[in-house]
């Protein structure tokens, strides 16, 4: 697993997550997409998703992946963010991605994902961040195409009977693979 010392940026700490992040961690997403807490903010998943965002489990397994790192955001020792970044050759994978729902709305998850795809770029060398976002989610989807990322038309379809991944309220969810340039490509040798 990559390590990187904290980075501070704004009054904003990035580091890795351990094993100790785990149940704030787990709190975090839940809050952010599942349940009343969730409306708050704008990112919630409330109406189409019921259940569970995350699970203890899961986390750790993002954590422990080879190529892997779920980054912790901290603002004075808080936990106010965090994402997954996962190493896919020339491409990067962004993902699990929260921002307190009280939070929501002033910058925070522009200022998380501009540091994410540095660090991809910078530290793995990955010339595009990939991310699966549900294709119904328009306002989501809209918020990242204004953040540089285009559709594909490339969906993989939900997987429905699995609650890991929560309990739908409607049967027509799908992922839509969005994908952004983060590197330039290297000019051709003359």
């Amino acid at each position: 697993m990559d390590t990187a010392p904290p980075r501070t940026a704004d009054a904003l700490t990035y580091r890795d997550a351990d094993e100790a992040d785990v149940p704030a961690l787990v709190a975090l997403i839940e809050s952010a997409y599942r349940g009343d807490s969730s409306r708050a903010g704008w990112t919630t998943e409330a109406d189409i998703l019921e259940g569970q965002r995350t699970d203890p489990e899961g986390v750790r397994d993002v954590i422990a992946a080879p190529g892997s790192r779920l980054l912790v955001v901290e603002r004075g020792g808080e936990l106010v963010a965090c994402c997954q970044l996962e190493h896919r050759g020339d491409a990067a994978y962004f993902g699990m991605f929260a921002v307190r729902p009280g939070l929501q709305g002033g910058g925070l998850g522009r200022r998380v994902i501009a540091e994410a795809e540095r660090l991809a770029a910078a530290e793995w060398g990955a010339r595009e961040m990939h991310m699966t976002v549900i294709s119904v989610r328009d306002e989501l989807i809209a918020w990242y195409e204004r953040r540089g990322y285009r559709r594909t038309g490339r969906m993989t379809p939900f997987p429905y009977g699995d609650e890991r991944f929560g309990l739908p309220r409607r049967d027509d969810l799908e992922f839509e693979l969005l994908v952004k340039e983060i590197a330039p490509g290297l000019p051709d040798a003359p």
